[in-house]
């Protein structure tokens, strides 16, 4: 494919020129074997046409009749004319021979060299065309030679005397095979006949040649088939540039990317990814023994199962990209997002399964690191809350002004100075937090002011407990708001939506050292036995919920419209219980239900919640030895004082 336009070059693909090549190193690889087997072939026809026709030759020579007519003829060297040599013994027997064994000619000769038998009568009494020296001297010989009769695989064998004794005695006797040489028998076979042999050996071998080849080509065919479904049709190129973006994607995202093939082992892990969930060499590893968060587990489960989260929001861009880098198209009804906390980070994780031409691939999980997100969208919060409560101030300090400069313009100078005196002893204009004046560190302080402005919005009063006592300072105070903000929210859409008419919402705060223990009740209708056990428990329709919350600019737990702060209607709690629980546990904390509470008149209140979070509260300096009691008293009455001064309503009690 050209990477320039993204179409595809013209010409065979990879799969159509491996077809081809096999096709053709099969066609080579047959047609050597058949030159081979046809040169082998016709080495040996040619030796089995030379041993045939040296036994031929032997036989025809070890003949009594033979060798005794020989030898007479030797005896009596008087020159016989060819007509006699044609009627005579020698002629006869040589004949009988050829037409027994189909050899091409029989020739036999007297100690000179001169014909005595040969199957063209005209040749008889002449010298042989071809060299019977080694064969008169004794030696068989056997050649490839041209005669008169043409081109032959022939042999040559003497011919010996027969001795008195034994043509005497037994005219089928063979005689001494010591004995003199009297000729020699030449036996040959043409060498067409040898050739006719080697093209019918041939034939079968072309046969069998040809058979090897469609095998050969029907098991080409196959393997590019094959290859071609498991390069999903992609050509070398496309594979090549499909690698280079895949390492491209993986390495240049900031989310981090985990791929996990159909048997659930990890095929695919970027950096981003594995220093998030603290992976080390996860590839080639099933998922389920990486040790990662039961939540991801459950996603990827989900995802592999086909049920994805109903409601989830849109898939990232680089889970998208992701999926387009292995070539794969996301199926939509198999895809799911959540936030989860894992280790010390806040992760939104998404996860799909994916295939291509109904082919499961596996499945991709995604992973953004939303810790600073999540710690700066606190922090604006409280800070949009701060701004508004500072706005109301300022409206209020002009209306005050205004009454002055209206008393002064009017000469009413006794009565402003008497209002400015008033203004003073009343202070500023405080938060709506009842019993304010119990929180002196300054983040809790604020931001407890500004969840009482949102609750008085809503009608409900925000009101500090008796029992609150911090002394020293936040040093996290993001995870502090994280998690009493989200157990204010979900108590203050508990109390709205509660029966009872007096709706209120009481936060209590203690530092224990390092430590800080929180409790937050509200005036709602508390949990029924069966919601206790599972509002800290991740459900698939509160995901997706939640999902699209966060999507929408939403908090988790955040407050819709209705008041209910998410999907479950379990005290109107949202996702963020669960995720409040992960953030205190992360470093030894824990977010539980201490009281379930219950609807009136059978019970005083709404449910309980406490949070321990260990570890975010700095120590103020200790005390002087012996001077622990002293100090103790005159903080208590410092506290006191400083509480009954500051109070916005003096007669606003716990209630």
């Amino acid at each position: 494919m050209d990477r320039a336009t993204g179409r595809r070059r013209a010409g065979l693909d990879f799969a159509r020129r491996t077809l081809v090549l096999q096709l053709l190193v099969v066609l080579v690889v047959v047609g050597i074997a058949t030159v081979a087997y046809g040169l082998l072939s016709s080495s040996e026809n040619r030796q089995e046409a030379q041993a045939t026709a040296l036994a031929i030759a032997r036989t025809a020579a070890e003949d009594p009749a033979l060798r005794a007519a020989v030898t007479a003829e030797t005896v009596d060297p008087a020159t016989a004319t060819a007509a006699d040599l044609a009627d005579g013994p020698v002629q006869r027997t040589a004949e009988a021979v050829r037409a027994r064994t189909g050899a091409l000619f029989v020739v036999v000769t007297d100690d000179r060299g001169l014909r005595l038998a040969h199957p063209d009568p005209a040749e008889l009494g002449k010298l042989v065309s071809t060299d019977p020296t080694v064969a008169l001297a004794g030696r068989e010989e056997v050649t490839w030679a041209t005669g008169t009769l043409g081109e032959s695989a022939r042999a040559k064998v003497p011919v010996r005397a027969l001795d008195a004794a034994g043509a005497a005695g037994d005219a089928g006797a063979a005689g001494d095979a010591g004995g003199r040489v009297v000729g020699e028998v030449s036996v040959g076979f043409a060498a067409a006949t040898v050739r006719d042999s080697i093209g019918v050996d041939v034939a079968a071998i072309a046969v069998v040649a040809l058979l090897a080849l469609g095998v050969g080509a029907v098991a080409s065919g196959i393997l590019s088939r094959r290859l071609a479904r498991l390069t999903l049709g992609l050509q070398p190129s496309e594979l090549a540039g499909l690698v280079q973006d895949q390492a491209a994607v993986l390495s240049g995202v900031g989310e981090g990317v985990l791929g996990i093939g159909p048997d659930g082992r990890v095929t695919v892990c970027n950096p981003r990814a594995a220093a998030l969930l603290g992976l080390v060499d996860p590839v080639g590893r099933t998922f389920d023994d990486l040790g990662v968060a039961p939540v991801l587990r459950e996603a990827v489960a989900r995802a592999r199962a086909g049920t994805a989260t109903p409601g989830a929001g849109s898939r990232p861009a680089t889970a998208n990209a992701a999926a387009a880098a292995a070539g794969a198209v996301p199926v939509p009804a198999a895809s799911s997002s959540l936030r989860a906390v894992v280790g010390d980070r806040l992760l939104f994780v998404d996860v799909a399964r994916v295939d291509r031409d109904g082919r499961d691939l596996g499945t991709v999980v995604v992973l953004r690191d939303e810790t600073d997100i999540e710690a700066m969208s606190r922090r604006l919060t409280a800070v949009t809350a701060m701004s508004t409560a500072l706005r109301v101030q300022r409206h209020e300090f002009a209306n005050r002004l205004h009454v002055v400069r209206g008393l002064v313009a009017t000469g009413r100078v006794d009565e402003a100075d008497s209002y400015l005196a008033g203004v003073l002893e009343q202070g500023p204009v405080a938060f709506p937090t009842v019993d304010a004046g119990l929180v002196d560190e300054p983040y809790l302080q604020a931001f407890l002011g500004a969840k009482a402005m949102e609750a008085e919005e809503r009608g409900v009063s925000l009101r500090v407990g008796p029992g609150t006592l911090v002394r020293g300072f936040l040093v996290r105070p993001e995870e502090v708001t994280t998690v009493l903000g989200n157990l204010v929210d979900n108590a203050v859409h508990a109390a709205v939506r509660g029966s009872r008419t007096d709706r209120w919402v009481e936060v209590e705060a203690l530092d224990d050292g390092a430590d800080l223990h929180l409790a937050v009740s509200d005036s709602g209708d508390g949990l029924a036995g069966s919601d206790v056990g599972r509002v800290f428990q991740r459900r698939a329709d509160d995901v997706g919920a939640a999902a699209e919350a966060v999507a929408a600019g939403g908090a988790p737990g955040g407050g819709g419209a209705d008041g209910r702060g998410g999907a479950d209607p379990a005290h109107g709690l949202g996702f963020g219980l669960p995720l409040v629980r992960d953030i205190a546990r992360r470093d030894g904390g824990d977010v539980w239900v201490a009281d379930p509470g219950g609807p009136p008149p059978g019970a005083d209140a709404g449910a309980v919640l406490c949070a321990r979070l260990q570890g975010v509260v700095e120590p103020p300096d200790a005390d002087p030895p012996g001077a622990s009691a002293a100090a103790d008293v005159e903080a208590d009455t410092a506290d006191t004082d400083t509480a009954t001064d500051d109070r916005a309503d003096p007669s606003g009690a716990p209630a």
